[in-house]
């Protein structure tokens, strides 16, 4: 069985401490983990992806329905279906089946940054990403707000990122995190405009306060700008 024979190629790259060290990262749940390396899930994923990736995902997507799969495996489904070869139409259809099991922030961002299809055909990706940005599940929510920080900060797009930013309103810890983290890179190529969104106040405290931080964490901007920055933050 294909669910079998990949885990077993998982297990034989397992590394306890890692295991350790990478389930720290991720509080507040437990989780299946067998501890493999980020580049080396990478290597499953290509390889999956270019002999059996619509095979591998519906066998996930069978094993998840009789019950929990390991933390690798949900890492697998994601990276998959960015290096899967196929049209747009099935790329969604199939994230639109993923994204709803994304259950913490290394799933979601993991994903996201191997979605580089979505600098192709933007317009209609970006399109595809705004149906999750009303979402009410925040890792449904973040997923949205990472796919555009990392593939959308661009200056046919910059505009657009802000004004979602500007809107986003949800109590998630992980969604706030994600926006601060999407204005701060926003700032760095953008500074005007994402200034004006600090300026407007339309972010909430948490997010405004946490943007600001991120950026003055930053080595790319000046002294002055730091300083600049602090009469946008919230008492």
């Amino acid at each position: 069985m294909i669910i079998e024979e990949i885990r077993d190629a998982l297990r034989e790259s397992a590394d306890e401490k890692y295991k350790d060290f990478n389930s720290s990262l991720i509080p507040g749940e437990t989780i299946l983990m067998i501890g493999v390396r980020m580049p080396r899930l990478r290597e499953v994923a290509k390889k999956i992806a270019k002999e059996q990736g619509r095979e591998y995902i519906e066998a996930l997507c069978q094993a998840e329905k009789r019950g929990a799969v390991y933390h690798e495996e949900l890492l697998l489904h994601g990276m998959v279906i960015g290096y899967l070869k196929c049209s747009n139409e099935e790329r969604m259809a199939l994230l639109d089946n993923f994204i709803p099991k994304i259950r913490n922030w290394a799933v979601c961002d993991s994903s996201c940054m191997t979605y580089k299809f979505m600098k192709k055909d933007s317009e209609e990706w970006f399109t595809y990403l705004m149906k999750y940005t009303d979402s009410k599940s925040e890792y449904e929510l973040r997923f949205a707000v990472v796919a555009m920080l990392d593939h959308f900060v661009t200056e046919p797009f910059i505009d657009r990122v802000l004004e979602v930013m500007g809107r986003i309103s949800h109590e998630g810890y992980y969604v706030k995190m994600a926006a601060a983290w999407a204005v701060s890179v926003c700032y760095i190529k953008f500074r005007e405009k994402t200034e004006e969104l600090l300026q407007s106040q339309k972010l909430d405290d948490f997010t405004q306060n946490k943007s600001i931080q991120k950026i003055r964490e930053s080595y790319r901007v000046s002294k002055e700008e730091k300083e600049a920055l602090l009469q946008w933050k919230r008492q």
